[in-house]
């Protein structure tokens, strides 16, 4: 069943063009990587127990794996709104010095095989699941490492967003203070103009007056980003 994972080729480390990463992405992401470790030891527990003549035990491990399965080609190919692989430390890491799609792989084909000789009562199947039982803390520690790439990534792709915000909030701050200028400036030629420029009066102080609230605004807005 193994041979359902397939490597995903994937073409300079960027992102799907349909696929806009945000928060709700990376939390996505996250929850999902998270997700692998708690079913991986899943897998194992159940596995134990079947071989141990557990009642519906094999069925519960068969259905955890698929769910691992299931995770792992959604996070390497993408699926339902998430990006699969989409950055180089995350391609290295699945597929370069940390080798964890080849961990993966490996561990939901010995899973397989394992719960098979288990469901056949083969001769061999102690040695398989003693082989599965060691195979879960090596694992573990690539699905943490695997972990904390998206986790790494959430961060820096937060800390991009404030930059671009505060670069955002910075050009409003700079139109607002050139309209108050225009609106004090046309407050005097109003003036100059007597009742001639009342109505013009009008317009540039309700222009003063926005421009204020914009001021108002845009601070606020820095010290939310500066605070989350």
């Amino acid at each position: 069943m193994s041979d359902q994972l397939i490597a995903p080729t994937v073409k300079g480390g960027g992102v799907d063009a349909d696929v806009k990463l945000s928060g709700d992405v990376f939390g996505a992401l996250i929850n999902l990587s998270g997700r692998r470790r708690f079913t991986s030891q899943r897998v194992v527990l159940y596995a134990v127990l079947a071989s141990m003549g557990q009642e519906g035990a094999a069925t519960t491990a068969r259905e955890t794996l698929a769910l691992f399965r299931d995770a792992h080609i959604v996070l390497t190919e993408g699926k339902g709104g998430l990006p699969g692989i989409f950055c180089a430390q995350l391609r290295d890491a699945y597929f370069g010095i940390m080798q964890g799609d080849r961990a993966i792989r490996e561990f939901i084909r010995l899973a397989d095989t394992t719960l098979d000789g288990i469901e056949r009562n083969a001769r061999g199947a102690p040695a398989l699941l003693d082989e599965l039982v060691r195979s879960a803390t090596p694992l573990l520690s690539v699905l943490n490492g695997l972990t904390l790439v998206y986790e790494e990534q959430s961060k820096r792709h937060a800390q991009t967003q404030k930059r671009q915000l505060q670069s955002m909030m910075g050009d409003i701050k700079t139109i607002a203070r050139q309209a108050r200028m225009v609106a004090f400036n046309a407050q005097i030629v109003a003036a100059r103009a007597g009742t001639a420029g009342r109505e013009f009066a009008v317009v540039a102080s309700t222009m003063t007056s926005i421009t204020s609230e914009i001021d108002d605004l845009v601070h606020e807005a820095v010290r939310s980003s500066l605070a989350n």
